[in-house]
This record gives C-alpha cells, structure tokens and sequence, in this order.
C-alpha cells in the first residue's frame, strides 16, 4: 500500500502549524451551531449505547471544517482516525487493505468521495452495511468469492460536490450535514482563537475587517491572519491592527468583499465580453484561463452567495451588485444587443 493511499491523520494537514489550528473537540469547533449541536447528540448517544457513530456524509465548499470535523468526531469517538482520498483509491485492493487492518470504532475518512471509482464503491456498498467485503480467491472457472469480516467502524464521506454523489452511495450514510459559509461574527471568533494559538496579537477593529474579507471561509481566515502577521511584523511593530490589515489585503489585491484579483477578473470577463451574460461554464472558464472544476467549486458559490453571480439554465450571469462593486456603469439595452 503506498503513502499517498492513506495516511495518518498528522501527514495529511499541511505543516504542524496547520494541524495546531484545527480544533480536536467538539467543544472548540466553532460556527456551524445546529450541525455541532445535532452531532453532539448523536456522538453521545453512540458512546452510551457503545456502538460506532452511523456513517456521516459532509458536502459544502472547500475550507469550511470537513476534515476537521471528521477527526473531532474521531477524537470524540476514542477510536483510530484513518485518512485517504477517493484519487488515491485506485483498485479494489487499495480499499480492502485499508479495510482490513482498521480496528473496532475506527473512524475512516475519505475526501472527495464523489470521486470514487464504480468497482470500489460497489465494494464499499457491503463494508458499510454488513461490515464485510467480497474477496475473490482463484481465476478462471476455479474463482470463488468468499467474505471477510471487518470490525465496525464510522466511515465520513466528505465531497464538494454532492450532486455528483450516486443514489446508492448516498442512501448509505445514516447523517448527512451540509455545511455553510461562515457569518463574519464566526470568523472573528476563529481569528482570534488562531491568533492566540499562534501567540499574534491582533486589535478587535483588524480581527473585524480581516474577518469581512475572508470569504466566509476558517481556511481563508487562517490563511490572511498569517500574511497580516508578516506585514505587522514588517511594518506595525508585530500588532495587526485596522490600519495593517487594510493596507495588508490592498498589497494582496483583496476588496473589503474578500473578492481576490481573479474574481473580480470572472465577473469582468462577464460583463466587457459577454455583455454580463449569459455564459456557459466551459466558455467562462477558457476566457478567464481556469479549470473548470475550480471555477465551479472554488469561485462561483462564494460570488453567488454574496449576490455578484447567478447560474441560470442559459449559463452564468452577473448581477447589478457586481456592477455597483466594480464601479461599471452597466449599458444601455442597444449596448447589449446581440451580433451576428
């Protein structure tokens, strides 16, 4: 089995700073109150009736806390926390060795789980209900299938495209949570949590105005808060106050929306070469030089949760605040005429 199929849960955060940020109880993990709340119970009353916590499925936007939840429910569960990839997931095989060496109350998470492959998840079909696996032993007319019993465990599929997710493998997981944009209340409580973690001082204005920019999103919070560090550190005597974080996201080319430099650069696109819409997604995503998986899962529901974008049945299409925020004036109706 390579390292890249599975790791432990400390190799797969990014650094050892990263991982000191992430919340390892329930009680820490902040924002989400009715998903924390819903889970609480049910990670209580698993622990009293001693069984394994049902599978639990997680979609939403990247950076909102899926892979943190899945190892505070571990932690919370006090049973072994093993990580993988539905890309890193290649042949039935891969599955079955990780399966078979997981231990009682083992919480395995698998990241975009969207992405499994047809004969892996047929496979994990059987694990998640009976706790079995069909092996075939033999080739030929001499092959036979036998199964092999597993210890019960959690599995957490965590996707950021939910609609990509089959029926059948959906229908599987007892919890389903969908999780939100943070509010910016929430966010200032996240900076100012990492701030002590990471021993920064940071002023409640700076705190507020770094939270309105961090696209609702811990991921992104943690991630400024970090940059603001080395502009404070540079040029405000290693306080980040109001004054260093505005001047910190104007040096990042960040508007007081969280909009980067390629958002702004999408909804231009929009409007100066397609007469603000409507667009395909294929052809929005060669105009501005983007994949479209990542103009799909990473651009577009934060530009239509702030009311810039909206999807419609004929393509993509910007909204009169996109207009307002980028200082267009929007034209005329003969200015948008069609051309043939």
């Amino acid at each position: 089995m390579s390292d890249s199929m599975l790791r432990p849960e400390e190799d797969y955060e990014y650094d050892a700073q990263e991982a000191s940020l992430r919340p390892q109880v329930l009680e820490d993990f902040l924002g989400q109150p009715k998903l924390k709340e819903n889970l609480r119970v049910f990670v209580k009353a698993a622990l009293n009736r001693k069984e394994p916590l049902d599978h639990l499925f997680l979609s939403g936007p990247p950076g909102l806390g899926k892979t943190t939840l899945a190892g505070i429910v571990s932690n919370e569960m006090e049973g072994e926390f093993k990580v993988t990839s539905a890309p890193a997931l290649d042949k039935p095989k891969d599955l079955a060795g990780i399966l078979t060496t997981i231990t009682e109350n083992c919480v395995f998470f698998i990241d975009e789980i969207h992405r499994l492959k047809p004969a892996i998840e047929e496979m994990l079909y059987i694990a998640m209900e009976d706790y079995e696996i069909d092996w075939i032993i033999g080739q030929g007319p001499s092959a036979r299938t036998v199964r092999i019993p597993i210890p019960r465990f959690t599995l957490i599929g965590a996707t950021t495209k939910a609609g990509q997710v089959t029926g059948p493998l959906y229908s599987r997981f007892g919890i389903s949570f969908r999780m939100e944009f943070y509010s910016s209340e929430e966010i200032v409580q996240i900076i100012r949590r990492s701030a002590r973690i990471l021993d920064i001082e940071i002023s409640p204005d700076g705190a507020s105005l770094l939270a309105e920019s961090s696209r609702g999103t811990p991921r992104v919070a943690n991630r400024l808060l970090k940059r603001m560090r080395d502009f404070a550190q540079v040029y405000g005597g290693g306080v980040i106050t109001r004054e260093i974080v505005a001047d910190g996201l104007k040096r990042l080319e960040i508007d007081h929306c969280g909009l980067e430099r390629h958002d702004r650069r999408i909804l231009e696109t929009i409007i100066r070469n397609y007469n603000g819409g409507p667009v395909g997604a294929e052809t929005l995503a060669i105009s501005v030089g983007e994949a479209i998986e990542s103009l799909e899962d990473f651009y577009e529901p934060y530009l239509i949760q702030r009311g810039f974008l909206q999807r419609t049945p004929r393509g993509r299409m910007v909204t009169d605040l996109a207009y307002t925020h980028l200082n267009i004036e929007k034209g005329t109706n003969e200015d948008q005429r069609l051309l043939f």
